[in-house]
């Protein structure tokens, strides 16, 4: 039962991180927090060693750094820094630099994707839709959201909490 949990806990909330983005422009922060609690859940009962843990500590901690400094200086969104920390720490040092180039990548995409979309008019049918209108807005910032859960989504099968769960089943 608990590798069911390993395995679907993390998707589950990155994916409804990204639709809350798309919907709301926001990321809400009980969503990084649930991220973190079940991290600690799910480690534990992955049995990663103590000193592995840790290390995914330090690598959630660098991340946050930097994202509150990029946060900070108005490059990214709040929602943001904090989901891409609390999935940091689910990957550690081992996981983070692939993250990072697939989000970096995603991220490029869905901007020009963006930027092209908003050049053209809205259709008719979704002017009362409040959440395209905040997506076609040019005022408004990209949900890179999307991003983040996508790349993470995509790395997620290579971590060793994943691994852990396939072997115990």
């Amino acid at each position: 039962m608990i590798d069911i949990a390993i395995l679907t806990l993390f998707p589950a909330l990155m994916a409804f991180a990204a639709a809350s983005d798309i919907a709301t422009m926001t990321i809400s922060n009980k969503v990084s927090l649930a991220l973190v609690a079940g991290f600690f859940l799910v480690a534990f009962a992955a049995s990663l060693p103590l000193p592995v843990i840790g290390w995914h500590l330090v690598a959630g901690g660098l991340v946050l750094g930097i994202t509150f400094a990029l946060f900070a200086a108005g490059w990214i969104g709040g929602g943001d820094a904090k989901l891409a920390a609390a999935t940091a720490l689910w990957f550690g040092f081992g996981h983070l630099v692939p993250y990072l180039i697939v989000t970096s990548v995603l991220g490029g995409l869905l901007t020009l994707v963006f930027l092209k979309l908003r050049r053209t008019p809205l259709p008719a049918f979704a002017l009362g839709w409040g959440w395209a209108q905040r997506l076609h807005a040019a005022n408004r910032g990209i949900p890179y959201g999307v991003a983040l859960a996508g790349a993470a989504l995509f790395v997620y099968p290579h971590t060793d909490i994943w691994q852990a769960a396939l072997i115990a089943r």
